[in-house]
């Protein structure tokens, strides 16, 4: 587990002496459960259930005082699994990757029904016209071990060899991509897609799913389980009031999206893209499937993206090893909460 970092102290210090919200008086105040949960990245359409859920007061009436705490550069599953935060947004792949490196870290609600990111690039290049396009060109990269398994796989199984040149660049691929220094990036589609499609560049993409990677949950809500044997009730609290916070949200976009900017006034400066995100969010069945399900994890994507990361030599242990027996993928998360 990595040490503490001075900014991660800084941030024990606010979670757990943040002063009690204004509730109907003084005693409901003083009898909440205080809870804190850290986002992923900076403010998105996938952290819109947490803001309604407390800013509709979902959570003071499930007895909860929520603090979202804002990202940090130690990451959400580091915070959770230090104790310096109770929840944390994540994704499927961080908590795999942290919990099989030893990190105390145990998925408890799926923001997301299925994968929203997709291998993308300008649409002017008609000479990308399958995965197997890509072999030799520029990627654009973020720096994980991950994005080189899932690009090789994907051209791969079209009948590529699974060649291609990297470029570290972070959040900067997609001005390189748009000026054409890289030749194509991983976005994803519900945020960055939606905000190219706003500014009128032009894309085309390939689907993960479409070319021999598992689908999967892309966005999680992960505890630990320290916190949640000690928590159990609050825990179950926070789930299913977070639940209600993207039922909301689904049944209610106009007024979620509405909230969402409102109490992030100096981070969402375009109204425009948040409206836009949600309903991307929406009609393609992401925040809701099309069988309903909100918040569960389908232990079956769940096994079987775990089964791709082992079998893609992604998976160390917290000796940086890669693992030699396959980890029981069903001890990662659970949906009992939800219920």
């Amino acid at each position: 587990m990595t040490d503490l970092t001075r900014r991660q102290a800084l941030l024990l210090t606010l979670a757990t002496g943040l002063p009690l919200v204004a509730g109907s008086g003084r005693a409901q105040a003083q009898s909440a459960q205080k809870v804190t949960v850290a986002l992923d990245w900076t403010v998105n359409t996938n952290h819109i259930g947490l803001f309604v859920a407390r800013d509709k007061g979902f959570y003071r009436e499930a007895g909860l005082e929520v603090d979202i705490l804002p990202y940090s550069d130690a990451g959400a599953g580091t915070l959770v699994a230090n104790r310096v935060a109770d929840f944390g947004i994540n994704g499927t792949i961080s908590l795999f990757t942290q919990r099989t490196a030893g990190a105390d870290l145990k998925g408890v609600y799926a923001v997301v029904q299925s994968e929203t990111g997709r291998v993308v690039f300008n649409a002017a290049r008609n000479e990308i016209v399958s995965p197997r396009s890509l072999d030799g060109l520029i990627y654009g990269g973020f720096g994980s071990a991950w994005e080189n398994a899932l690009i090789s796989t994907i051209i791969r199984h079209n009948g590529g060899k699974g060649n291609f040149e990297t470029v570290t660049l972070g959040t900067s691929a997609y001005e390189a991509l748009a000026n054409g220094s890289v030749d194509f990036t991983l976005e994803v589609s519900t945020w960055e897609g939606v905000e190219a499609e706003l500014r009128g560049v032009k894309q085309r993409s390939f689907v993960y799913a479409d070319y021999g990677v598992p689908d999967e949950h892309t966005t999680l809500i992960s505890s630990s389980e320290a916190y949640l044997q000690a928590n159990p009730k609050p825990a179950a609290d926070f789930v299913q009031a977070t639940r209600r916070g993207y039922q909301f949200a689904v049944d209610h976009p106009d007024d979620a999206a509405t909230l969402l900017i409102a109490a992030n006034k100096d981070a969402l400066t375009n109204p425009a893209l948040i409206h836009a995100s949600l309903k991307a969010l929406i009609d393609g069945h992401y925040l809701r499937s099309q069988s309903g399900a909100i918040g569960t994890m389908d232990p079956a994507k769940m096994e079987a993206i775990g089964d791709y990361l082992f079998a893609s030599g992604i998976l160390r242990d917290s000796d940086g090893k890669l693992v030699a027996r396959r980890p029981d993928f069903g001890s990662y998360f659970r949906n009992d909460y939800l219920s």
